[in-house]
Formats: C-alpha cells, structure tokens, sequence
C-alpha cells in the first residue's frame, strides 16, 4: 500500500538546514520537490551536492517522524521511512546507520525545535507565573502544531531501544531543571523547595500529554493550560495563587 510523501514546511527547513545557503537556491530546492511529487528527481541537478543532501536528511527525519508517530516505533522499518522520504534506500544509508540512528536523530531534531520554543517564549519576561504560563503554552501550541513530533517526543520514545528512552528523560530533566531555577530567582520569599518538585510537576505535565497523544486528541491540548498552570502553580505559590489560574481561565 503506497503512502503519501511527506512534506517539508520551507520555514522549517530553512530552520534545520541553517541560513548559509542563498536563499534562491533553498527556494529552487523546494519549488523542485513541489513540482516532482515530494523527491528530487533523477539526472543532473542545478543545486549543490551538499544542499541535496541537507535537505534530504531533513526529509528522512520528518518521514520519520511520520511513520512512528502514524505506525509507532516498533512496527516501523527503514522502508516506512524511504517510502515517505521519497529516497533510495542507498540514500537512507548515507544518512543513518540504521532504524535506531534515524529516529534518535528524529528525537533530537525535535526536542530542539520544542526547547527553543519553550526558551523564546520564557524569555519575553514578566513575574514567574507569567513567564511559567507562556512556556506552557508554547509546549501545547508544539504539540498541535505538530502532533507528530510531539508524539515521537513524549509516546514512542518511551517504547524505543538504544539511546532514545535516555535523550527523553534528559529532555524532561532539562526542563524540571529551568523550572526550578526560575522558581528560585523570582520566587525569593517562599521556602527551598527540593528540586523534586519540579520533577515532579515536569513529569505531571507530560503524562496528561502522553494520554492525550494516545487518544488522539492534539487538538484539544491547548484547552489544558489552565488546569496545568494549577496543577504547577500549587506546589509552589499554594492553592489560592493555583486557583486563580482557573478563575482567570473561567472569566
């Protein structure tokens, strides 16, 4: 049964294969792929080798992305993903070494985008809870916006072998680890709490996002925001600070 070729968004490619190629170059590089049912075709190409083959890792990525997030990690095959890809298995193989090599590039390739977003939203400042509130957002904005991502990141890591199942506790604990520093900095007059708490809350957050992306259900994670900013404010501001998240939410 033939699958459909995934397709490459231009401002997420420019994003992974970074802003040293002229931009007319990227633009014929994707109008290519367009026009030529999502593969380069065979023969001579007008393009620089090394851009090729860029832009075709970046394609191996997100065909895998799809195939363990529509098929999970242990039913897909390297054909699952070339047949996405739209390449020769050879080109598979210049790539990755394997299945394994492919989705933990896969992982990384994603938990970046995900971890910048969250950084950049975090960033734009305020009091802690409003700086909390955007990066929860911007976690729940990534999973709808790309629910195949977020499903390899938060469901099908879990079931993958090699070094995966780490890269996905280190992911967690990157983010328990900014949540406790904030908490620190702008949260002067409240007790030390034990870094546990963040865990804590971390790992709370993303189990209600694992049933969610076992379900199916992407499109309705944007809705958790106020229950989760309860559920990670009580811990440290108590329940009448927790609460007013719902009460702001609700009016």
């Amino acid at each position: 049964m033939s699958v459909e070729r995934v397709q490459l968004s231009p401002d997420l490619l420019v994003e992974a294969i970074g802003d040293d190629w002229p931009s007319e170059q990227v633009d014929a590089a994707i109008a290519l792929l367009t026009t030529s049912e999502g593969r380069f075709p065979s023969g001579t190409r007008k393009l620089p080798v090394e851009l090729v083959r860029a832009i075709q890792r970046e394609r191996l990525i997100a065909a895998m992305l799809d195939a363990a997030a529509t098929r999970g990690y242990r039913e897909t095959n390297v054909q699952d993903v070339i047949e996405r890809a739209g390449v020769s298995r050879p080109t598979f193989y210049e790539h990755f070494t394997n299945k394994d090599d492919c989705f933990l590039a896969s992982f990384d390739t994603g938990a970046r985008r995900l971890q910048a977003r969250v950084t950049a939203a975090a960033a734009e400042g305020g009091g802690w809870r409003e700086r909390l509130r955007r990066a929860l957002a911007a976690v729940l904005a990534f999973a709808v916006a790309e629910p195949q991502t977020a499903r390899t990141l938060v469901v099908e890591a879990r079931a993958a072998s090699g070094e995966a199942p780490q890269r996905r506790i280190e992911l967690l604990d990157g983010f328990a680890t900014c949540l406790d520093a904030t908490a620190r900095e702008l949260l002067p007059h409240h007790p030390d709490r034990s870094p546990l708490v963040a865990a804590g809350v971390v790992g709370g957050i993303e189990s209600v996002l694992y049933a969610r992306l076992c379900r199916g259900v992407a499109e309705e994670i944007e809705t958790l925001l106020p229950s989760l900013m309860y559920f990670a404010v009580l811990p440290y501001e108590g329940q009448e600070a927790a609460s007013e998240e719902l009460a702001a939410a609700a009016g």
